[in-house]
């Protein structure tokens, strides 16, 4: 018969405390944020106070006619799965390349939100993370 070391124990209960809040709160932020690509609720940033390759990328989204939806779609639906806890690889595997992109678009065109770039970053590793034996079938070779 084993014994629990209490330590593993603690450990292994704060990090799932700390997966959900995390999966909770990213899955808050990306439901809002998609949610208001489709409502407009948030008030918009002053041009003024943007870079112009920032403000000029933005503009080119909105001329497609269909990307600004299709990212609040995926946004919305990607974060609604993070806080109800169901299908979180597939949110997460949805969200990869916005994340990506997110953070692209503040290194190159708009460093005045970095910190928070860097955080949905964080956010998006660690919950890969977490969840990694998930995605493990997925990286097998063929």
């Amino acid at each position: 018969m084993t014994t629990a070391n209490p330590t593993q124990t603690r450990k292994s209960t704060v990090g799932r405390y700390a997966t959900v809040v995390t999966r909770v709160l990213t899955g808050l932020l990306f439901a809002t944020t998609g949610l208001n690509g489709f409502l407009m609720f948030m008030p918009a940033p002053d041009p003024s106070t943007l870079a112009p390759e920032g403000v000029a990328f933005n503009a080119a989204l909105y001329a497609t006619g269909y990307m600004v939806q299709l990212a609040s779609g995926v946004q919305l639906l990607s974060g609604l799965l993070l806080i109800i806890g169901r299908f979180v690889p597939l949110a997460l595997a949805m969200l990869a390349p916005m994340v990506v992109n997110i953070f692209l678009f503040h290194i190159f065109l708009e460093p005045s939100g970095m910190v928070m770039a860097l955080l949905v970053v964080a956010a998006e590793i660690g919950l890969a993370w977490a969840y990694r034996d998930k995605f493990r079938p997925m990286l097998k070779a063929a």
